[in-house]
């Protein structure tokens, strides 16, 4: 069993004061405190430690990397662990960094049973509730099977802050690249607010995937 005081001590063993100030102006929260350990040390540290979730669950949210483990150890669980203690994990996330790395991979094989938080987490009041909401749904249900579900959720989600706005870009932007036809009608309808729905064609015509012809197309439907 691992205690804070031994979790603290590896983390400090990798830490960089260079990328501790990279890091923080990424975050652009003065209010949560970072050690300065690179994302390799830190996944290699919460696969090292992935039976330690009893332990890690206990450790205070006193720096970035901390909450960060908590979630990267969580993300390993099998799902019916994962369903009993989400709530508290999305209750933790404060910043975009830990948000967007937090895909518990037991999801893909419970997408139906975990549709239901999703439309939850849609719904908060909290951004990064719902930030997470639309990471998973990129993460996890961008496909054939799961598109009516994605854009029911697009159209629903209220996504005024940046970091909400940016999430739902992100995954319209996915729609639009692989099924152009309904991402397309997406915008048309203008279901999305206007910055992003305009952020969403900016992330597409950023995309590799799609032709010079259709980038120009999606430009014309800018707002």
């Amino acid at each position: 069993m691992i205690t804070y005081e031994e979790a603290l001590a590896a983390l400090r063993a990798h830490e960089d004061e260079g990328y501790r100030a990279f890091h923080k102006k990424l975050l652009k929260d003065d209010r949560i405190c970072v050690i300065g350990v690179r994302m390799p040390a830190l996944r290699a540290l919460a696969k090292k430690w992935k039976g330690e979730w009893e332990s890690v669950r206990t450790f205070p949210d006193e720096y970035y990397e901390v909450t960060f483990l908590k979630c990267a150890v969580a993300a390993l669980l099998p799902y019916e662990q994962l369903a009993a203690v989400i709530d508290g994990l999305v209750d933790r996330l404060d910043n975009w960094a830990t948000c967007d790395c937090f895909a518990p991979a037991c999801i893909a094989k419970h997408r139906a049973e975990f549709a239901a938080y999703i439309g939850k987490y849609l719904a908060d009041s909290r951004v990064f509730a719902r930030r997470f909401a639309l990471t998973t749904l990129l993460h996890f249900y961008a496909d054939a099977e799961w598109l009516p579900f994605v854009l029911d959720c697009l159209r629903r989600v209220k996504a005024e802050e940046y970091y909400v706005s940016m999430a739902a870009a992100w995954l319209a932007a996915e729609v639009l690249v692989r099924f152009p036809a309904a991402g397309e009608a997406l915008l048309a309808e203008h279901a999305l607010d206007a910055q992003t729905h305009n952020r969403a064609i900016r992330k597409a015509c950023e995309s590799f995937r799609v032709s010079a012809e259709r980038k120009t197309m999606l430009r014309a439907m800018k707002r």
